[in-house]
C-alpha cells in the first residue's frame, strides 16, 4: 500500500485552536477543489506527490519527537489508504488533526476534524483554475458530509473571510447544520502574505467581535509567510 505524499515536515500548527503546538504535517497530494486563493497548489494534483509506503511515512514522522500529527492537503478524504494511515497513527497513539474541506464523508480516525468550507469568494472565476469554475462550485459545499462530521467527531470550523460580505454566507451555512456549537466558529483571514495577513487581520477580529465568533490568526503566515515546509 502507498499513499502520494506531497510532504512531510515537522512545524507548529499554525491555526485553529491548537494553534502553537508542535506538530508533524503529513500533506497528502491531490484535491477536488480549485480554490482560486489556493497556497498549496503543488498538492493539487496526486501524481505531484510522492508514491511513500505506510512503512516509509511512519519511519519519517519518528524522526520527530512528537505527539500531535496533522495530515492534511489538498483533501486527505480522496485517498483511499487515509484510513489505514489514521489507524496506524493512532496506533502509536498519535494525536490527530484532520484538515478537511469536507466535500464528502468517510468514516475516519481523529481527535480533531477541522472543517474549512469554501466560501464563494473561493470559486476561480479567473486565473489558472478559471476552467474548473463549475466543478468547484458545484462541489464546494456538502451540507450533509459537513454535519456527519459533526455529529460524529470533535470539530472545528475555519472559514476563510476576505471582506464583510463574506459573513452572510457563514450565517446561511451554520443555519442549515444542526446542534452548531458557536464557540467551535473561528474566522481567519485570507491571506498568503505578511502583509496581507496583517492588512486583513484587524477586519476579521472586527468581525469576530460583532458575530461572537472566534479570531483565527495564520500563525506561520506571520512567522514565515507562505514558505513550503512551515
Amino acid at each position: 500500500m502507498t499513499l502520494r505524499i506531497s510532504e512531510i515536515f515537522y512545524s507548529l500548527q499554525g491555526e485553529g485552536r491548537l494553534a502553537g503546538v508542535p506538530s508533524v504535517f503529513i500533506r497528502l497530494a491531490g484535491c477536488d477543489l480549485r480554490c482560486l486563493w489556493c497556497d498549496t497548489p503543488y498538492a493539487l494534483r496526486a501524481e505531484q506527490g510522492q508514491a511513500l509506503s505506510l512503512e516509509q511515512i511512519m519511519d519519517q514522522i519518528s524522526a520527530f519527537d512528537c505527539s500531535h500529527i496533522v495530515v492534511t492537503g489538498g483533501e486527505p478524504l480522496l485517498a483511499p489508504e487515509l484510513p489505514t494511515l489514521l489507524q496506524e497513527l493512532k496506533n502509536r497513539n498519535k494525536h490527530i488533526t484532520l484538515e478537511t474541506s469536507a466535500t464528502q464523508y468517510r468514516p475516519v480516525i481523529a481527535d480533531l476534524v477541522s472543517i474549512s468550507p469554501k466560501l464563494a469568494h473561493s470559486i476561480p472565476h479567473t486565473g489558472p483554475y478559471a476552467e474548473f469554475a463549475p466543478i468547484h462550485k458545484t462541489r464546494r459545499l456538502n451540507l450533509e458530509a459537513i454535519q456527519h462530521f459533526m455529529d460524529h467527531h470533535d470539530y472545528q470550523f475555519k472559514f476563510v473571510v476576505g471582506s464583510r460580505a463574506d459573513l452572510e454566507e457563514v450565517d446561511q451555512i451554520l443555519a442549515k447544520l444542526r446542534n452548531v456549537n458557536r464557540d467551535r466558529i473561528m474566522l481567519m483571514p485570507q491571506a498568503r502574505t505578511r502583509q496581507q495577513h496583517r492588512t486583513a487581520g484587524p477586519l476579521v477580529a472586527q468581525l469576530c467581535l460583532e458575530k461572537d465568533f472566534r479570531y483565527c490568526p495564520r500563525l506561520h503566515v506571520e512567522l514565515w509567510g507562505n514558505r513550503r515546509g512551515k
